[in-house]
């Protein structure tokens, strides 16, 4: 399978150094305290977090700082081949990765001996799931107002055919050489996701990075934009 044709373009017509089409809303679930919804081409995740709320069972509250629980899923339907039911050993693992990248923003000992519930589920699998995961969560963290140094924003660039690709879709990550999650936040100018499967030089992974936090600068901006949206307050005596 070819996955760029001879006018340097990939398998859905973009440019190497093109994002896909971006969706963000906030606060899209009744039942949660905060929400967030991405849809990122074929990818579309939904985001929930509870709290901060009393820890419970009290044994997990830890006395100087809130606790963050993260749960990412994939629904058996979100992908070609259905996933068993259930936690598999990845989403064990991609849910401590987001705790883990999340935790680096929150200013967790503003709740001491509290808990954070945060949950990601994917509804529909297209690539780049755990990058636009951390952004889906970031936001509904916002949304609960949960006090934050800056939101998160992530993306994955590729390496297809000798190429790098900025926020490969499932084909790319499939068949590709490599794929390398970034996650920052941008106003801290601070990396707080890096992981690199497969092989890249160097230079590759330098150029890499680059595309990536001049993505990750157009996402966070996205970002800022659909909490404006969510919270937009109009002037006294002015109708919408």
């Amino acid at each position: 399978m070819k996955l760029i044709n001879e006018n340097g373009l990939r398998v859905d017509g973009r440019r190497p150094d093109e994002l896909r089409k971006l969706r963000l809303e906030v606060g899209v679930l009744e039942k949660t305290d905060g929400s967030a919804y991405v849809e990122l081409g074929g990818t579309r995740i939904y985001a929930g977090v509870i709290g901060p709320r009393e820890a419970h069972p009290k044994h997990l509250e830890l006395p100087d700082r809130a606790v963050i629980n993260c749960r990412y899923h994939m629904a058996s339907f979100s992908v070609d081949e259905r996933k068993p039911l259930g936690m598999t050993r990845r989403e064990v693992e991609l849910s401590k990765v987001l705790r883990e990248a999340l935790e680096t923003v929150v200013f967790l000992e503003e709740f001491p001996r509290m808990m954070i519930d945060i949950f990601v589920e994917v509804i529909q699998a297209d690539g780049g799931t755990r990058t636009a995961g951390i952004t889906a969560a970031s936001l509904a963290l916002a949304d609960a107002g949960v006090p934050m140094a800056d939101l998160i924003s992530a993306v994955a660039v590729g390496k297809v055919e000798g190429t790098l690709v900025l926020d490969i879709n499932e084909l790319e990550d499939k068949y590709g050489e490599a794929d390398m999650p970034v996650a920052m936040a941008p106003n801290l100018n601070s990396i707080v996701l890096l992981q690199l499967n497969g092989r890249m030089t160097a230079d590759e992974i330098s150029k890499g990075l680059e595309m990536a936090q001049t993505a990750i600068k157009q996402i966070h901006q996205t970002q800022v934009e659909a909490l404006k949206r969510r919270y937009k307050v109009e002037p006294e005596g002015l109708e919408t």
